[in-house]
């Protein structure tokens, strides 16, 4: 994992070419009062909207980790809770992991809830966009 930034205590956020450890970040946030961890791992899948997708890239806003690093930041604050989030950019293909994000709490419903909440966080707040290649030959962008 590159450096990761954690200016704020609470909060692990990673923007990287690397490749993401869903261990490293679900180690982040476990403690000995924690109850539940709850991680989402997004994985490029090999279909959109009913186009074949062979593989694709993402791109990021230069200040791409301060804004995931201010999402993990404000669901932290809302919680109370340790959170942590890594964003790949770069080439990937079908089955990689393009989005961690993991939360631990002492009971599971505040977890998941958390989870939650930070994955519609950033999937509305950081600017980072994906091209994705097609079976037909086709090139689209989503997220611009």
């Amino acid at each position: 994992m590159s450096d990761p930034s954690t200016a704020n205590a609470r909060v692990l956020a990673v923007v990287s070419s690397d490749v993401l450890l869903t261990e490293d970040f679900e180690r982040w946030v476990e403690s000995e009062t924690s109850g539940a961890v709850v991680t989402f791992r997004g994985v490029i899948r090999n279909h959109d909207h009913g186009a074949a997708v062979l593989s694709l890239e993402y791109s990021a806003h230069p200040e791409a980790e301060r804004f995931l690093r201010e999402c993990c930041e404000t669901v932290a604050a809302e919680t109370g809770l340790l959170v942590s989030a890594g964003h790949r950019i770069g080439a990937l293909a079908i089955g990689d992991v393009a989005l961690v994000a993991s939360v631990a709490a002492a009971h599971r419903a505040e977890a998941f809830a958390a989870c939650e909440r930070l994955v519609e966080l950033i999937k509305s707040s950081v600017p980072i966009w994906k091209r994705q290649y097609l079976a037909d030959g086709a090139t689209e962008w989503v997220g611009i």
